[in-house]
């Protein structure tokens, strides 16, 4: 069985003090919930603090975005040598905040993809539809057309370097999670479709939901067969709430 995987993304939220609060509650509520494994995506500018804090515990620690490039004149980038030497194992690419925001593309998170591999990170992989494009019915294309954007960059087998994401954008931060089932529908026909290409890479990849998990809700979702843990956004600003997330996590593991 696939261990859970929670991760927080933090977005541009935090400062110093407010930071070791949380890792520091992060760290004291995950000690009696051994069975998944938890990260923590910063902004860059505290990824020092991460390493410092986290640094020999089962918690690891990740970028939130970084450049496709490795060195070069990018004013405010933030390459991928640059997030690893922080000890960072994850780096968020694709997020809709991104996509949205930033101008990034099916093709350049590809690129993304391997940049991040190449240095020894491992890519969580953000894709999902608009409220549009789900009213539509076309979860299914638009899913599809994300991942192989990076299966054709990085081939199928370059997909067990890193970690999927299925981040419905209309549920991020609206309070309107996907239902568990639906969930679940979306990431059995994206496994399924990596199947179709690599049997033991659709069968050992993790997938994750993200877009409104809650301590409510993550008990559900996480009981779901296809669905391989979280990336938690509103939930991670508030302790409790993220390690009772990781709790439920934790109690779907089975032996």
């Amino acid at each position: 069985m696939r261990r859970k995987l929670v991760v927080a993304n933090r977005k541009m939220n935090g400062s110093l003090s407010s930071n070791k609060a949380f890792l520091e509650g992060l760290l004291a509520g995950t000690h009696d919930y051994p069975n998944a494994d938890y990260s923590v995506c910063m902004p860059h500018p505290y990824l020092f603090q991460a390493e410092a804090m986290l640094k020999g515990s089962p918690i690891t620690w990740g970028g939130q975005n970084m450049s496709r490039y490795e060195s070069g004149a990018y004013t405010g980038s933030v390459s991928p040598g640059m997030i690893k030497e922080f000890g960072c194992e994850y780096v968020i690419i694709g997020h809709s905040e991104r996509r949205q925001r930033g101008h990034d593309t099916d093709h350049s998170i590809g690129e993304r993809f391997e940049v991040a591999t190449k240095v020894g990170l491992k890519p969580i992989f953000c894709m999902g539809e608009t409220l549009e494009e789900y009213e539509e019915g076309i979860t299914d294309v638009v899913t599809i057309r994300q991942l192989n954007a990076v299966i054709a960059e990085i081939g199928v087998k370059g997909l067990a370097n890193g970690v999927l994401a299925y981040e419905p954008v209309w549920a991020i931060g609206t309070g309107k999670a996907a239902s568990p089932e639906h969930a679940q529908n979306i990431l059995s026909f994206l496994r399924g479709h990596i199947e179709l290409l690599d049997a033991d890479i659709a069968e050992s990849i993790r997938i994750l939901y993200g877009g409104s998990v809650k301590a409510d809700n993550a008990a559900k979702l996480f009981s779901m067969p296809d669905i391989d843990g979280g990336l938690v956004g509103g939930a991670s600003l508030n302790t409790d709430e993220f390690v009772a997330i990781c709790q439920a996590a934790s109690n779907a593991y089975k032996n």
